[in-house]
């Protein structure tokens, strides 16, 4: 009777494994595993989520806003970004014309004409995004970047971090939230 109870956790344990793995792998080990199973994952994530590797930028008491420093921590971070979405869309267009067949069965045609329309969906969304980041990239070289453009106050080199395409400070963005609440509402 043990043998049976360890065999069978032993199945729950490594789910239990398995489901924690992606999360924890590093960006670069995920891109060695399939690749119809890693553009299924990515296509789930939101768009914003795709660059995180970087590391935060150190802040230093009395340090000049959107100094040179920061400038380049931006445009490294925004390139870098830019550059995952693009090798993404490169992806998908791969995976789509390789896995593109004429099913017989409709239902398996549907399954495959829905995942695709899923990816494609996901690639706009992104494509909008790398326009998002083109516009930041010329607001960075025109020294605009990291300035509300609705008050003009500074956005926050952390809100920045966190969102490279904003564009306003946190209250403007909250109030404009709301005021969209309202119109809808």
């Amino acid at each position: 009777m043990p043998v049976k109870k360890k065999a069978a956790a032993a199945p729950k344990a490594v789910k239990k494994a398995a489901a924690k793995a992606p999360a924890k792998k590093p960006a670069k080990t995920a891109k060695a595993s399939k690749k119809p199973a890693q553009s299924k994952a990515k296509s789930q994530a939101p768009a914003g989520a795709a660059f995180r590797g970087f590391t935060p930028y150190p802040l230093k008491k009395g340090e000049a806003y959107m100094n040179e420093k920061q400038r380049a921590h931006f445009h490294n971070i925004l390139l870098g970004w830019k550059r995952e979405l693009m090798e993404e869309v490169d992806r998908t267009v791969h995976h789509m014309q390789d896995e593109a067949a004429n099913f017989p069965d409709p239902n398996d045609r549907a399954t495959q004409e829905s995942e695709f329309s899923l990816e494609l969906r996901t690639r706009d969304r992104e494509r909008k995004l790398i326009k998002k980041i083109d516009e930041a990239l010329v607001s960075l070289d025109a020294n605009d970047y990291g300035y509300c453009e609705s008050c003009g106050v500074e956005i926050g080199i952390r809100r920045l971090e966190a969102r490279p395409t904003a564009t306003q400070c946190i209250d403007c963005k909250t109030l404009d939230e709301i005021r969209e609440k309202q119109m809808t509402g």
